[in-house]
């Protein structure tokens, strides 16, 4: 029997942090199947794992998708059906593993992130697991949801090379869907980037550095998500056991550029938010020395008067101005020249 392991809890966060989580989780696996070849395709939405026996068929290509694992006994059906190794079995029931890619006797194994963003700005991080063999490809997504549609318009509609080539192809193009997504996911962070610094240049308050750390996080997971991928793609176009053809390698080997490129996105996205935060610093740096600036201009200002205040303030018997009818207005109009002509001093400086 299959084991699913319990994923540890996790802590508490702030509000406002970007959580990484899936969607809600789907409990009833759902099974389609399409088979096709360059003249007709034929589709069963509502598949059982009945349907699954006949996984390869000699001339067409047959697409089990599968949505929801957290059912291991569907899974471990369709397992044994299409013959896969029990720790196979094990880490598509498992999810949470790294992005790997292993090739056995008659099938290759790929397991890799899809990324998604919610409208709460909350990244899902989705395992895909493929098994990809001679005239056939399984494909298990651990939730609903509609990743792979353009794949299906595509084969439907027949655009492309999708109906002339074999599974090895339709692995690629899965493959591909989901490197796309990863562009989709980048250029929205970086999209955050941009409204951060703008956001800075305005008001660089507490909650604009909380809003740094988070997107710092973010771009972590997708690097964690993302990094493993150069290696999955290379394995695949490396692959000695001619499950995947010359012609797919070209366009694996196209697909690892986009990898590399998202990587170096993230790359310099890192680079960017330490700038950020650092501009952050700055901005509150130069806003304190402002304030420092204007308190010390302030008490230059006092410091003669209250000398002056000082020196009346003795008690001494023997001070004639004490006695003179306009001594008090005298020594108040000679404060006043002195702050002004110090306020005058400090704008000719232009330190006010």
């Amino acid at each position: 029997m299959l084991r699913h392991r319990r994923k540890p809890k996790r802590p508490g966060l702030p509000p406002g942090t970007l959580v990484y989580t899936g969607a809600p989780r789907t409990e009833q696996v759902q099974i389609s199947v399409i088979d096709y070849d360059a003249e007709a395709v034929r589709e069963k939405p509502d598949a059982n794992t009945a349907d699954c026996i006949p996984v390869a068929s000699p001339a067409t290509v047959t697409w089990v998708n599968v949505n929801g694992v957290h059912d291991a006994t569907v899974i471990e059906a369709i397992g044994r059906m299409a013959g896969l190794h029990p720790l196979v079995m094990e880490d598509i029931v498992n999810t949470g593993q790294r992005p790997k890619f292993e090739s056995y006797e008659t099938y290759a194994f790929i397991e890799l992130y899809m990324l998604h963003e919610r409208k709460d700005q909350a990244i899902d991080i989705e395992q895909v697991s493929l098994v990809v063999g001679k005239g056939f490809v399984i494909s298990f997504q651990e939730y609903e949801g509609d990743v792979f549609t353009p794949v299906i318009e595509r084969i439907r509609n027949g655009k492309g090379n999708i109906r002339k080539m074999g599974a090895d192809y339709l692995a690629y193009v899965l493959v591909d869907t989901i490197v796309d997504h990863y562009f989709h996911v980048v250029e929205l962070a970086g999209e955050k980037m941009d409204a951060i610094e703008s956001q800075l240049l305005l008001d660089a308050h507490d909650e604009v550095l909380y809003t740094i750390n988070d997107l710092k996080r973010e771009v972590l997971h997708l690097r964690r998500a993302i990094w493993p991928m150069r290696e999955v793609v290379a394995a695949m176009d490396r692959n000695e056991d001619r499950l995947f053809d010359k012609k797919t390698r070209i366009y694996l080997r196209d697909v690892y550029d986009h990898v590399v490129q998202v990587i170096e996105m993230l790359e310099s996205q890192r680079d960017a938010l330490a700038s950020l935060t650092e501009l952050y610093l700055s901005t509150q740096s130069q806003r304190m020395n402002e304030v420092m600036k204007f308190l010390t201009i302030i008490g230059t200002i006092f410091i003669p008067l209250t000398f002056v205040v000082g020196i009346y303030g003795m008690n001494f018997d023997h001070m004639p101005e004490l006695h003179w009818m306009f001594g008090y207005p005298v020594v108040m109009g000679i404060m006043a020249v002195m702050a002004l002509g110090l306020v005058l001093y400090f704008k000719r400086k232009k330190w006010l």
